[in-house]
């Protein structure tokens, strides 16, 4: 077990009535009571702060857009067990998106520094000096199915929740 980020896209009209009755997230990310995935769904495993770090060379926070696309957006719903879910705008996904698109693995490889991650205590931390290069296969194979998704999701005009679980 442990943090897995996951993510959702879905038509900005369906965000406004969840922001409209917070009550009703949690029924929206885990449908029929948690036995099925919400529609366009997807998830990065424990390669969600590790790709965080790539992306902006912090634990936390950074420059956005790249900031937003892993633990961005504002909190809104519930505690989904590892705190709210949080929410990304059309806009701000089409930023996203675009500011993924310019990067590439190379650019990513050259940003890995497995003993700065362990002093960030980047999550899973016992794992990028231990893994070293299999670490990094594992973030730049996440990354791939973030940056499809982040596409995807832009080229429907969809907005997105995030949240760990």
């Amino acid at each position: 077990m442990g943090m897995i980020g996951c993510f959702a896209s879905l038509p900005e009209e369906t965000l406004v009535r969840l922001q409209g009755d917070e009550d009703s997230v949690e029924d929206f990310l885990y449908p029929d009571d948690g036995e099925s995935d919400p529609e366009n769904f997807v998830d990065i495993d424990k390669a969600w702060h590790g790709i965080h770090y790539l992306l902006t060379g912090t634990a936390d926070g950074g420059s956005p857009p790249l900031s937003l696309a892993i633990i961005g957006g504002d909190e809104f719903g519930p505690d989904m067990g590892y705190g709210p879910a949080r929410f990304l705008t059309a806009a701000q996904v089409a930023s996203i998106t675009d500011a993924l698109e310019g990067l590439s693995a190379e650019s990513l490889s050259a940003r890995f520094d497995p003993q700065d991650m362990g002093r960030q205590q980047i999550y899973p931390d016992s794992i990028w000096v231990r893994d070293g290069a299999v670490g990094l296969e594992y973030l730049l194979e996440y990354f791939e199915v973030l940056r499809t998704f982040y596409r995807d999701a832009a080229s429907r005009g969809d907005a997105v929740i995030q949240w760990l679980s």
